[in-house]
């Protein structure tokens, strides 16, 4: 398969854990007889450094001429202490998701066994979670009418949504939930909002289309509390724009890390793949940031286009390399010199290498052949 892959590393720790990202995908490429093209653009305070915009026309249009997407992360210390600047990195996230209508973000919550230990929570109360997020992307409080007054003292965001926004990401998550355990939990505030009452009336309303599908009605405070008290419960989560973002945040703390949690954000026409974590400037071209994230979202980019054995096979290596330790200092502190660049030469040897298993932990450890 050909594929011209946009990538739009973005800042902070972005371009470090998409360069891994690639570096797995191109082992795939020449794995697989694929013909994988990458063409990068400039996003967020990147952009703005080099031309004042957080996503310059040249690469919106690089996204649409691209098959997919592979995105790192946005935003600058700079920005976040400083409320009035009017140009913000994380306009080119929000305008890319807008002009490419990419308007289901879909989020896997896996608690893996080998890091069940990892977990703030409890091994009994998160292992064999499998949850997987849809959460509405391109309208809501995000995007709707923003005001300011005159003196500075009184702002508002609005929250609107359409039935058609709503319900086009709503038929996504049930048909997702058809082909897992059969239950859709929507979460609203739908006890105050009046936009998640319409949320709650719809959903309502296409539920006996898919009669197989059993659906919970949540108020998000109550499933915030519940994602932490029992997330084995919840097979496929439903929600609105706000609330999807705080949800899917609040999940990595069942699979131990927030360097785990991939996605897809996915539209008619696009489709972007992205870690959801942030850019953390801090952590910056210190080599400790996690990419299996971002390798994971090349998994699910590889999925998008059905090639589930090459998916596969970089979750396999994933799975590897957390089994060996082989992981940065977030998630193990007994290597914690083992660094972001390293994890993707692991799973990049072992696509290349599948069939081998006899690994030797000094030759790892010391940065020299990961497999013999």
């Amino acid at each position: 398969m050909k594929l011209n892959i946009a990538v739009l590393p973005g800042d902070g720790i972005g371009p470090e854990v998409t360069a891994q990202a690639v570096k797995v995908l191109k082992a795939i490429a020449m794995e697989f007889d694929h013909v994988f093209t990458f063409n990068t653009g400039l996003v967020g305070a990147a952009a703005i450094d080099n031309t004042g915009n957080p996503l310059p026309e040249e690469t919106i249009g690089i996204c649409e001429n691209a098959d997919a997407i592979l995105f790192g992360a946005i935003g600058d210390t700079k920005y976040d202490v400083d409320p009035n600047a009017e140009v913000r990195p994380e306009q080119g996230l929000l305008g890319l998701r807008k002009v490419l209508d990419l308007y289901a973000n879909i989020r896997p919550v896996i608690a893996y066994e080998d890091l069940l230990n990892k977990s703030s929570l409890k091994k009994k109360q998160i292992e064999d979670t499998n949850i997987l997020i849809y959460r509405e992307l391109t309208s809501g409080i995000y995007f709707g009418e923003k005001t300011i007054s005159e003196d500075g003292n009184k702002a508002s965001d609005i929250c609107e949504y359409t039935r058609f926004e709503i319900e086009r990401v709503a038929h996504l998550a049930f048909k997702a939930a058809q082909s897992r355990k059969r239950r859709l939990a929507l979460v609203d505030k739908a006890n105050v909002l009046v936009s998640s009452r319409l949320w709650r009336k719809i959903v309502q309303e296409l539920a006996p289309k898919y009669p197989d599908v059993s659906v919970d009605y949540l108020y998000i405070d109550n499933a915030a509390m519940e994602l932490i008290i029992n997330p084995r419960q919840f097979d496929v989560i439903l929600t609105e724009n706000m609330f999807g973002d705080i949800l899917s945040e609040e999940a990595s703390v069942i699979v131990g890390s927030i360097g785990l949690l991939a996605s897809a954000s996915i539209g008619e026409k696009h489709a972007m793949f992205e870690p959801i974590h942030g850019a953390y400037t801090k952590a910056a071209n210190k080599g400790i940031a996690n990419p299996i994230a971002s390798i994971l979202s090349a998994a699910m980019l590889l999925d998008h286009f059905d090639l589930h054995e090459e998916a596969d096979l970089i979750r396999t290596g994933v799975d590897k390399s957390l089994k060996l330790h082989i992981t940065t200092p977030d998630l193990n502190t007994k290597y914690n010199h083992i660094t972001t660049t390293k994890v993707g030469d692991f799973i990049e040897d072992f696509i290349n290498n599948p069939d081998e298993t006899n690994l030797n932990f000094t030759n790892i450890h010391l940065g020299q052949s990961t497999i013999i």
